[in-house]
């Protein structure tokens, strides 16, 4: 009795990736319809914005001072991002 151990191999190889392929298949349907189901049941809100229509001055440091406080936001924001 021989055994072709390439052959079993192959057909264990089919077998595993067909598993692994319909349980990645039917989780996307079940996240699909699970957002479906969130969206629905919890909308998100809306934002309301408020726009400020009273004009600024700007003089020199005024926009000095915003250049300064944007820098020192970015900066801090990157080092949030690391961790």
């Amino acid at each position: 009795m021989e055994i072709n151990l390439v052959a079993e191999s192959i057909k264990f190889m089919f077998l595993g990736m067909g598993v692994v392929f319909a349980f990645l298949t039917i989780m996307i349907f079940v996240l699909k319809a699970q957002g479906a189901i969130l969206t629905r049941f919890f909308p998100q809100k809306e934002k309301i914005v408020s726009v400020v229509t009273t004009p600024v001055k700007a003089n020199n440091t005024n926009v000095e001072t915003a250049k300064i406080a944007a820098i020192v936001a970015a900066v801090q924001h990157h080092k949030n991002l690391k961790g």
